[in-house]
């Protein structure tokens, strides 16, 4: 079960990153309200999955999974260069995901 928490931390981080674009510094309610339930949960989440996964692998994969999730949103839905480094480095972010998650052993 801590692979799915730490999976749906890293879900909920993408969201709650994202949200912060829309708080207009915390002034507009529904997406500042959003976002904070988001981060709630995201933290939450990642709590859980800190019972049983070591630290250091379980944060570097919930900031990869947020990072190159909303990288990718970025590209697809808020207009942010695709070019082909960018492509590339968001790549290299995902091999130390798998990478992590493969060398964790049993965990």
């Amino acid at each position: 079960m801590a692979w799915i928490y730490l999976l749906v931390a890293g879900i909920l981080e993408m969201g709650w990153a994202v949200g912060l674009k829309y708080t207009d510094g915390w002034t507009k309610l529904g997406p500042s309200v959003f976002t904070g339930v988001a981060m709630a949960a995201s933290f939450y989440f990642l709590s859980a999955a800190l019972k049983d996964l070591p630290v250091g692998t379980a944060y570097a994969i919930w900031t990869g999974i947020g990072a190159v999730g909303v990288a990718i949103i970025g590209i697809l839905f808020l207009g942010e260069s695709g070019n082909p480094f960018r492509v590339i480095s968001i790549l290299l972010i995902v091999a130390g995901i798998v990478g992590l998650r493969l060398s964790s052993g049993g965990h």
